[in-house]
């Protein structure tokens, strides 16, 4: 598949706690066909540790 499917963007961030649904939005992604784009960013807001992923739909060559 050349294009993301649904309509999706080729680059999304995904945000969130850092607990099983958003580990659980990360593993859907991927196994859409998305990667990873380099790791995680992490904060702390002072109540819980929040992550942001990029995945990115791998090129065509």
């Amino acid at each position: 598949m050349s294009t993301p499917p649904d309509g999706l963007p080729i680059y999304r961030v995904l945000t969130g706690p850092d607990d099983a649904v958003f580990c659980h939005r990360v593993s859907e992604a991927i196994a859409l066909g998305y990667e990873l784009h380099e790791g995680p960013a992490v904060t702390f807001n002072g109540e819980r540790v929040i992550v942001a992923q990029a995945v990115v739909w791998p090129a065509q060559s």
